[in-house]
């Protein structure tokens, strides 16, 4: 994954603010490293398209308040009467209305919430009242009903066990049903929610304040208000790991960077400056220590894109959402999505629920003012039309890798991924391998087969130099007695060498042909075969066979018995120099007009360019302070153009 984007850091370039929000314009960073997304940018969507009328939770525990999967968007609800969320589904967008269902059970303010990641209509819930409940969105379920009351959702099963407020509830990633609960009771349960048991529980020293799955679902990293780092085998209960983290007494989080061997935490130093740390487990110090990021009081919620290798951190309480490449055990700066409306909550959809005919790589949706939910939508432009392999790798299926029992068991694996190009031409996901890469190098064989055809030229260059001075007039008697002599033996020798080469290897077979071609004066289809093999320098070949066929029967015994069949003779040898120097005629003719045809096409691209420029210049004096949509097409504009100057 590693070059896939352009790192911004000093060398950005700030372009004017549009719908609120700074578009930063990235360029190539010094090291001349180009990667595969040159530019990445988050984007903001008209109010109209967003989620409005909402009730967001006001209660201080911190978490997420939202979350996301490809079809609903649960929200931590501000209601009487008992805890509640709501489930929202994304394509109802706008207003909502002022009552809709709700999922009440909760006899306390719901703290959390998570969407099974194998089942799109499965969520769990954690609460103020000690208890973690299982719920299924009803099928078509829709938050417009014609029915005068209004009918919530009951869970579907209730799962007790903690004796203080839930405050984290995470579904395994990899195994099926497992589902993690952090409790104030200094408790971590594992759940496996198919049969209502919790068969593991993991002693905590302390109050959890974040946890993150391995990939594989085997680990478990937690951070405390102890300010300790820790990674459990939760299948032995016990921290195999345990670290100084983050000084600062404001919260710390923790997310395991997918497949990778490494976790990223986000937390404050004894100054109360943003810090993001590194870690590999069994390391008891981060890779290149704690990184300050600036001195703004809010936490830090890391979220991780495994199809990129990018971590994106989002502030609470300010606007900013950065993002950061991983890359040889490093987090390089790539930019940074600015808006002047501030989020408590956020939450990113899984890979499989993005939009790829957009070139969208990643989509969040952030809390504004605790009334409406904002879709950021981070793309990477351009303007091809087809499908965009490099940049959408396989993504994590909704099957997962085991069952709850062999997860028990101890049995490991990471879950099968899909194809996104079959959801691109919409058809139904195929699955590829839980280990398959996406195929960045199957273009590298092709580059490294060309340079055979390089050593072609070179073994002609030699003989150029020694055939260089004709000497015709001085030679005819002693060529033609050499032709004669030879004549037969060398016939043979001649097959046997040419089928030889040809079996060994697929290329020499033009090498020995061209010191034939030149000799062979009475055929002309030869002199056109040549050069259609050596394309790139005609001339350099081409031009020494009109003044050497008798040097090369001299010095190519193999050659001669093809020409020696007629009798050697002055008016022979012009009529070879004039065919050849015939062809090598037309051949250039040809060169010359492919050249002047790729030159009237450069003059044409360079035309569309200029007119391009003029349109953008044109609509900016026009707009000036337009609206944020005319500014965005202006930036488009901006952007196609640059893709077509590169």
């Amino acid at each position: 994954m590693a070059g896939r984007f352009v790192r911004a850091s000093k060398y950005q370039e700030e372009r004017p603010r549009v719908g609120g929000m700074v578009q930063l314009q990235l360029q190539l960073h010094p090291s001349g490293r180009r990667g595969r997304r040159r530019h990445v940018f988050g984007k903001n969507t008209r109010k109209e398209f967003c989620y409005d009328n909402l009730h967001i939770s006001r209660n201080a525990w911190d978490t997420n308040l939202i979350k996301a999967n490809p079809d609903y968007l649960s929200v931590n609800w501000e209601s009487s009467g008992g805890g509640a969320f709501a489930v929202i589904p994304l394509e109802e967008r706008g207003k909502l209305p002022d009552q809709i269902p709700l999922f009440r059970g909760h006899t306390a303010a719901v703290l959390d919430t998570d969407w099974n990641p194998f089942n799109d209509r499965i969520i769990a819930s954690a609460s103020d009242d000690a208890k973690v409940f299982i719920w299924q969105v009803p099928e078509n379920f829709t938050l417009y009903t014609d029915a005068e009351e209004i009918t919530d959702v009951a869970p579907v099963s209730r799962l007790t066990g903690h004796s203080r407020k839930v405050g984290q509830v995470l579904f395994n990633p990899a195994a099926e049903n497992i589902l993690a609960s952090a409790s104030g009771d200094l408790t971590i349960k594992l759940w496996d929610i198919g049969t209502g048991q919790a068969s593991i529980a993991l002693k905590h020293p302390d109050i959890v304040q974040s946890l993150s799955w391995s990939a594989n679902g085997s680990m478990l990293v937690t951070t405390s208000r102890d300010k300790k780092l820790r990674v459990w085998d939760v299948r032995q209960e016990k921290a195999v790991h345990e670290y100084a983290g983050h000084e600062g007494a404001k919260n710390s989080r923790a997310v395991w960077l997918g497949e990778h061997n490494r976790i990223a935490t986000t937390g404050f130093s004894r100054m109360s400056d943003r810090q993001i740390a590194l870690w590999e487990p069994g390391r008891k110090d981060p890779i290149g220590g704690f990184t300050s990021l600036d001195s703004i009081s809010g936490v830090c919620m890391p979220f991780w894109d495994d199809g990129s290798s990018c971590l994106y951190l989002a502030g609470k309480g300010d606007g900013n959402i950065r993002y950061f490449e991983y890359d040889n055990d490093k987090f390089e700066f790539l930019s940074e999505y600015k808006s002047s409306d501030p989020q408590r909550g956020i939450a990113f959809v899984p890979r499989r629920g993005i939009n790829v005919h957009e070139n969208e790589i990643m989509r969040a949706y952030k809390t504004v003012n605790d009334s409406y939910i904002e879709p950021i939508s981070f793309t990477v432009p351009r303007r091809a039309e087809v499908f965009q392999s490099d940049i959408f790798p396989p993504a994590t299926g909704a099957r997962p890798a085991v069952s709850a029992k062999e997860w028990l068991d101890g049995k490991t694996a990471v879950p099968a991924k899909i194809d996104l190009e079959r959801i691109y031409e919409g058809k139904a996901p195929v699955e590829v391998p839980a280990e398959y890469k996406p195929q960045t190098a199957a273009p590298a064989p092709a580059p490294v087969a060309v340079p055979a055809p390089k050593k072609e030229p070179e073994p002609t260059p030699a003989p150029v130099a020694a055939r260089s001075p004709p000497k015709i007039s001085d030679q005819k008697a002693s060529i033609s007695a050499m032709a004669n002599k030879f004549q037969d033996d060398e016939e043979e020798s001649d097959d046997d060498d040419d089928a030889s080469s040809f079996e060994e290897i697929a290329r020499p077979a033009p090498r020995t042909a061209l010191p034939t071609r030149s000799s062979a004066g009475p055929k002309p289809p030869s002199p056109i075969a040549a050069p259609a093999r050596t394309e790139r320098a005609p001339s350099p070949i081409k031009s020494p066979q009109a003044s050497s066929p008798p040097v090369s029967r001299a010095a190519a015994p193999a050659a001669a018995p093809r020409a020696a069949s007629p009798p050697v003779s002055s008016p022979i040898d012009a009529s070879v120099v004039e065919s050849s120097l015939g062809e090598i005629k037309k051949l250039l003719e040809q060169q010359s007009k492919i050249i002047g045809a790729q030159s009237e096409q450069i003059s044409t691209q360079s035309q569309v360019i200029s007119q391009l420029a003029a349109e953008v210049e044109t609509l900016k004096k026009k707009v000036g302070s337009g609206s944020a949509e005319q500014s965005e097409r202006i930036r488009k504009l901006e952007l196609e153009l640059e893709v077509a100057r590169s």
